[in-house]
């Protein structure tokens, strides 16, 4: 689907790849809905969009909570008179441990953001998008979705159900005009840990910086050109790209490969 004079909500829309994905989206030329649980982040967001204003909306609102999510199509209707496209970006990590150590509020919090906020956007929005002439839902899983994490191995779950969510729906519409998109980010330069509340213990600035390997805008640049071409999944970093091909040909062997470069952080 061409983003060019089309509405798309972005959940995530105050900071990282979701802010990337509105400044960009306008700069296509689409009236955007920015979702996020933060009042400020949407605000610096919004600071950024300069004369595209008219075009930009914003929505606080917690994904996490149904009843929220199911007025927001209503909301985006009554300001930009209908809703095209939803890109389902928010998304957090858990703390840095095994899943023996890891508290059951944690595990809940990530599954709730990750994918119940995925299945409550999508079932909320989706009749909306069927009624339109063309329409597109994306939604973000993760490298981590298709290959195990040790230490973010309930984050991996969170991600490998919006896979198999996403795929299921693209097979569900195939027959409709409402075209399904699945991201696979590796590295990407965002504060992910930060807006999750999760301090890596163990793990050096310079460690840290290793891991972001692609700047947001470019990783925005890939998925939304991946949406306009309509395609099946889209692969986000050469990081990505490279694991998806090893894990298809040898996936004990790249489950191996990650978790040496991550046994450092985990402990005994």
């Amino acid at each position: 689907m061409k983003t060019y004079d089309k509405v798309v909500a972005v959940t995530g829309g105050g900071n990282g790849m979701g802010r990337e994905m509105v400044l960009q989206l306008l700069e296509r030329g689409a009236k955007v809905a920015a979702v996020d649980i933060s009042k400020e982040a949407l605000a610096e967001t919004e600071k950024l969009t300069l004369d595209r204003k008219d075009r930009l909306s914003t929505h606080v609102a917690d994904i996490t909570q149904r009843d929220a999510v199911e007025k927001l199509p209503d909301q985006i209707i009554a300001r930009h008179g209908a809703v095209d496209g939803l890109i389902n970006n928010a998304g957090i990590i858990q703390p840095f441990v095994k899943l023996k150590d890891l508290e059951y509020g944690a595990i809940e919090r990530v599954m709730n953001v990750n994918f119940y906020g995925a299945l409550y956007m999508t079932k909320a929005f989706l009749p909306h998008l069927l009624a339109r002439p063309e329409a597109h839902i994306v939604n973000i899983s993760s490298m981590g979705g298709f290959l195990p994490v040790p230490g973010q191995t309930i984050y991996g779950a969170s991600k490998a159900a919006v896979k198999l969510m996403t795929e299921g729906l693209h097979s569900e519409l195939l027959n409709t005009n409402v075209r399904v998109t699945v991201v696979f980010p590796g590295s990407i330069g965002t504060d992910i840990a930060a807006h999750s509340g999760v301090t890596i213990e163990g793990m050096t600035a310079e460690q840290q910086n290793s891991f972001k390997t692609l700047p947001p805008a470019k990783a925005a640049e890939i998925i939304l050109d991946g949406m306009e071409k309509d395609k099946y999944r889209v692969l986000v970093g050469q990081d990505a790209a490279f694991m998806d091909f090893l894990y298809r040909l040898a996936p004990e062997r790249a489950a191996r490969l990650i978790f040496d470069q991550m046994k450092s952080l985990l402990g005994d």
